[in-house]
């Protein structure tokens, strides 16, 4: 893949999704236009999808999950952890001027002044924190961009369908088929997503936050459910209501950056009043 930071993958992507989910209000493109990704500026996404695609097999989520969800790669306090998560803009692209606690305080921010409980102001404030996976060694292919669920057949309704066509599972009779290795109707709480930020948070935070706001964290990547509706026929009814939630975050996720960012040294001693409501005092990662 073309030589790019973290951080610059990571607003090519926002840049994507942007493209394909603009803001409520605005004029829309036109339906042949949402997925014309052959501009020479897409290059980059187009590939990160490609090797995202090739790579995300059923069998590759099982051992990420065997390999991190053991939590013994450090332990941090949260602040700690965003800290540490600066570091992922501050070594690769030091001319950068939003730090990922800006994004987070951007985003909670906006929950919080339109009158949201707490506990959706954290989740706001913690939703992207998973990508520490990136200063643990992993590529960007499976800590950022859209999610989907392994070991069933990939929906066309995901970004960049074509490239599944070189994903081993996609060859595979276990895997490739409507249901897989699910049953219908399971529930997702049963269903292996893609590897990435999403699944690492919600298993670090799964004991400390509200089921909402847990599902927010777990699916707030996974368009192909919550823009398009191609997984129903996985999903339970308790899905379908919590994904109400996940509908109520996205907004505040896409279109939550604004002109003057967040004073971080004002801001703190509040989140750090609020995760001490919720949170222990370290997590392990």
């Amino acid at each position: 893949m073309k030589e790019v930071t973290p951080h610059q993958m990571e607003e090519l992507w926002e840049e994507d999704l942007l493209q394909r989910y603009p803001e409520p209000g605005k004029s829309e493109k036109a339906k042949e236009e949402f997925r014309n990704y052959e501009n020479p500026g897409r290059d980059t996404v187009r590939e990160f999808y490609r090797e995202n695609h090739l790579n995300q097999t059923y069998e590759f989520v099982l051992g990420k999950e065997q390999d991190f969800l053991k939590f013994d790669r450090k332990e941090m306090t949260l602040w700690e952890a965003v800290e540490f998560l600066n570091t992922l803009i501050d070594d690769s692209d030091p001319d950068t001027d939003l730090d990922q606690t800006q994004h987070l305080l951007q985003t909670s921010e906006a929950i919080r002044a339109d009158g949201h409980p707490d506990w959706f102001v954290l989740t706001g404030f913690l939703h992207d924190l998973g990508k520490v996976l990136c200063l643990f060694g992993e590529p960007q292919w499976c800590v950022v961009g859209d999610t989907f669920p392994v070991g069933c057949k990939h929906s066309d309704k995901i970004v960049y369908p074509e490239f599944f066509k070189d994903n081993p599972d996609s060859q595979d009779s276990r895997y490739n088929t409507k249901f897989g290795v699910y049953e219908p109707n399971c529930g997702l709480d049963n269903v292996h997503m893609s590897w990435g930020h999403d699944e690492y948070i919600y298993q670090i935070l799964k004991d400390y936050l509200p089921e909402e706001g847990l599902a927010m964290l777990r699916y707030h990547s996974f368009y192909a459910q919550h823009r398009e509706n191609a997984y129903e026929h996985l999903m339970n009814k308790d899905d379908h209501r919590l994904f109400e939630w996940v509908n109520k975050f996205n907004p505040y996720d896409l279109y939550s950056k604004a002109a003057v960012p967040p004073n971080v040294k004002e801001l703190r001693p509040y989140y750090e009043d609020l995760a001490a409501k919720f949170l222990p005092d370290t997590l392990k990662f």
